[in-house]
């Protein structure tokens, strides 16, 4: 979509709309890699590092005009932060809660496969 500022004629392009489908303390799964986490960011699209972003085999890049998230991740050997694709995450059905220590300090209680945010990390 085109647009124009008024007063200033300079053309403008509107962002796509994207939208996450998933939410802050939702339980996700990685699609390919299968470790677990729970969201406690959302990028409406892609703001990491080039090099990060470079350092993805290039057959496996994905777009970077849809949602990132930033994960509390978890996999049989330890515990990490992810920065996952949306195209890449799964609902994850295991209900079960993530073992990463971060975890109690930014969340309270768990069910139904969702963590609720402390009320001092609202906006």
């Amino acid at each position: 979509m085109r647009d124009t500022i008024p007063n200033f004629g300079t053309p403008i392009t509107a962002p796509p709309i994207v939208h996450a489908r998933f939410s802050i303390g939702d339980v996700v799964q990685h699609r390919m890699f299968g470790f677990r986490g729970v969201i406690f960011d959302i990028d409406p699209v892609f703001a990491n590092s080039d090099e990060w972003y470079d350092a993805i085999p290039e057959h496996a890049r994905p777009d970077k005009q849809q949602p990132f998230y930033h994960l509390l991740a978890e996999n049989g050997e330890s515990s990490y932060v992810a920065y996952v694709s949306q195209q890449n995450l799964i609902a994850d059905d295991s209900d079960e809660p993530v073992d990463h220590p971060a975890i109690t300090g930014m969340f309270g209680a768990y069910a139904d496969g969702k963590y609720r945010l402390r009320p001092m990390h609202r906006h």
